[in-house]
């Protein structure tokens, strides 16, 4: 609208104007009407409008008159003017021309040792405006003065306070240390007092400790004395028990071989009558469970320590028992040779008769009676035949042919030699020691890796390449270790896990077929370690020392220490399992136009053997029922009926006489072999061994 544009510039106008920019406090519009009242009355003079005009007016109105003198109070208070009362101690004040500094006395005039001036022309008063303008300046002055001053006095009085709190807050400061301090030494004090109680108690305790060691040391000396006496008195009585041991034990090796001494005069007697006229088993089998039981009592005594008296009675029976058989036997002996010599003469005095009768037909006498193994009813071997020997003898040969042939490789002191020996040794012995059950692939791997070897191809062992080729007599060594390691893996890893004993037996059997004479060289170690593989009894002879005869029979001897019966018996047992495995085994990736090697047909003398040979003690019932558990199914497929007649012969003639050899404390290997060949026959079949390699493994 056009009106409101003319009060914009109106008011822009104004605000241009001198009016317009003046100043205005925003306090004074708050108080409204009441500022307009106080411009509108009549001013009043503050108490120090005498100071002001005293100091400051006279400054500002140098262009007035000298001679012009301001009213006094009573013309100004008769003219209607505001009265000048001032509350200070300055008291009343009238505008004067007189120079600054000079005080006017009360009744207007000037002092009197101030000169006097001439008087000037009077010059026209202030206009109102500027009075009050002065009068607003010199009261912003004497405010800002007045804030000038009571700022000072604050600022003195807070110094003043400042240096009080700053001394009192010393002062506690001071006294904070002292009671710090004092603190210190009381709590210094309490623990000298304390650690000094703590050292006379402590120095109390430790009297009365040393009373109490010094008491407790008394008795410990009278104990020890006591006991140093009882250990001297113990030392005495063992001494004397192993003095009363060792009389024994020399006294049982004695009896020993006094036993076997006449155990062997009874096999000598029967060997020099050829053929035997006189029926002496029952006396031989006799005294083969006398030699065997003294045999058990040396054997439990080297477990033991030494044996007891109950033990040297026992063996003292035996021999007495020996002797009696012996003089049985002898005047058995006697007795058949009166009877031959009566015989003799009747039959001398029968051709007489007969010379003078005439000659007649005679009939021959029946053959006696023959039992199932080709042998008596009461008449068993004592000793492998004469074949079986000769055999194993030339396998002991072959070995120690193979040992003669790299003497040198084995007893070389060149560095070089010994290190290649060693690698030889090792790509032998480490194949066969890998050899597991876990895949049929696997057991191909190490085959191949053997067989290379021993054709003569390098092979890696160790990072580096092994050959036979490396010296002249490495095909030697590594053939003789190779058959070394297999009965070893048979003495060791079979007897621990009966299953283990296939894998190595087909690998080895694969060998043998490529490769015969390590089958020879694996023979000759079995037979060396295991006799009863032959199967061979040694027998002890004059003069033998009683450590060799119990190496020969297969015990390992470490001085005067024999080994454990049990530990002895898993060895066999090992070593038997694995020729069982061998003998019916066969490599199957090999030629199979070719015969096996060593095949079942050894097994079946070897079982035929042993059945004619008189048993012993705990060791013929171990090592029947390993072969037959292992070896069992394979011979029944073979043989057959054959072989269940051999199951009966061992059931119904075998079986008593193993119980009469055992005794109580042996009796678990002889039950085994009992419940399984029960088993057996009463199912007409042997089970198929546990752990056995069938197609389906040859397919990992």
């Amino acid at each position: 609208m056009p009106s409101e544009g003319r009060c914009w510039e109106t008011l822009q106008a104004l605000r241009s104007s001198k009016k317009g920019r003046l100043c205005y406090h925003r306090d004074w519009l708050l108080q409204g009407e009441n500022v307009l009242e106080e411009y509108t009355s009549v001013p009043k003079l503050s108490p120090y409008a005498g100071w002001v005009v005293d100091h400051v007016l006279p400054h500002t109105q140098e262009n007035l008159a000298p001679s012009e003198t301001s009213p006094s109070p009573a013309s100004t208070a008769g003219l209607g003017q505001p009265s000048l009362a001032p509350a200070s101690p300055v008291g009343s004040l009238v505008f004067s021309p007189a120079s600054p500094g000079a005080p006017a006395t009360p009744d207007g005039t000037k002092g009197r040792d101030e000169p006097q001036h001439t008087e000037e022309p009077v010059a026209p008063p202030p206009s109102r405006a500027a009075r009050v303008e002065g009068c607003i300046r010199m009261y912003e002055l004497v405010h800002r003065m007045k804030g000038m001053e009571g700022l000072r006095q604050w600022q003195e009085e807070q110094e003043r306070r400042v240096r009080a709190l700053s001394e009192m807050a010393s002062e506690q400061l001071k006294r904070f240390d002292e009671r710090k301090e004092l603190k210190h030494h009381k709590e210094f004090q309490d623990l000298r007092e304390m650690m000094e109680k703590s050292s006379r108690e402590a120095l109390g305790q430790q009297e009365k400790l040393k009373a109490e060691h010094r008491h407790r040391a008394k008795i410990l000396n009278l104990k020890l004395r006591e006991a140093e006496q009882q250990r001297q008195k113990q030392v005495e009585q063992e001494r004397l028990r192993r003095e009363e041991g060792q009389g024994r034990l020399r006294s049982l090796y004695a009896l020993q071989e006094e036993l076997l001494h006449l155990n062997q005069q009874l096999d000598s007697g029967d060997q020099r009558r050829d053929p035997p006229k006189v029926d002496l088993s029952a006396f031989r089998t006799r005294g083969n469970q006398l030699c065997g039981l003294i045999s058990g009592i040396i054997r439990a005594t080297s477990e033991d320590g030494f044996p007891t008296a109950e033990d040297q009675a026992v063996a003292e029976r035996a021999l007495q028992e020996m002797r009696e058989l012996c003089a049985g036997a002898r005047a058995r002996e006697d007795q058949r040779r009166r009877e031959e010599e009566e015989e003799a003469a009747a039959r001398v005095k029968q051709q007489e008769s007969q010379m003078q009768q005439g000659p007649e037909v005679r009939k021959e006498p029946p053959a006696p009676s023959q039992g199932p193994g080709g042998k008596q009813g009461e008449d068993l071997q004592v000793k492998a035949q004469d074949s079986t020997m000769q055999w194993c003898q030339q396998l002991q040969e072959v070995s120690s042919q193979c040992v003669r042939a790299f003497e040198g490789l084995a007893s070389s002191k060149d560095t070089q030699v010994k290190k290649i020996k060693m690698d030889l040794q090792k790509a032998a012995t480490i194949p066969v020691s890998q050899i597991s059950t876990l895949a049929g692939s696997k057991l191909k791997e190490i085959f191949d890796r053997i067989h290379s070897l021993l054709s003569g191809k390098p092979v890696q062992c160790g990072g580096r390449s092994v050959s036979v080729s490396m010296d002249p007599q490495g095909l030697d060594f590594v053939q003789y270790k190779l058959a070394e390691k297999f009965v070893k893996q048979g003495e060791e890893e079979v007897a621990s896990h009966h299953e283990a004993a296939f894998p190595i037996a087909v690998v080895a059997s694969g060998i043998w077929e490529l490769h015969p004479r390590v089958g020879d060289l694996i023979l000759a170690h079995l037979h060396k370690n295991c006799p009863y593989s032959v199967p061979f009894y040694p027998a002890f002879k004059e003069g033998m020392a009683l450590e060799d005869y119990q190496r020969m029979l297969g015990y390992q001897v470490k001085g005067s220490k024999v080994e454990q019966q049990d530990n002895f018996l898993k060895r066999m047992s090992g070593m038997i399992r694995f020729y069982a495995a061998v003998i019916q085994l066969r490599w199957p990736y090999g030629a199979r136009q070719q015969a096996h090697p060593h095949g079942l047909s050894h097994g079946w003398r070897w079982l035929a053997q042993t059945l004619n040979m008189e048993p012993l003690s705990d060791v013929t019932a171990t090592l029947l029922f390993d072969f037959l558990e292992v070896c069992g199914n394979a011979l029944m497929k073979q043989y057959q009926a054959q072989f269940w007649k051999v199951m009966l012969l061992i059931q119904e003639d075998y079986f008593p006489r193993i119980e009469a050899i055992t005794s109580s404390g042996q009796m678990g290997s002889f039950i085994r072999l009992k419940q399984f060949l029960e088993k057996c026959l009463q199912r007409k079949e042997i089970p198929v061994p546990k752990g056995f390699l069938t197609a389906a493994f040859w397919r990992t």
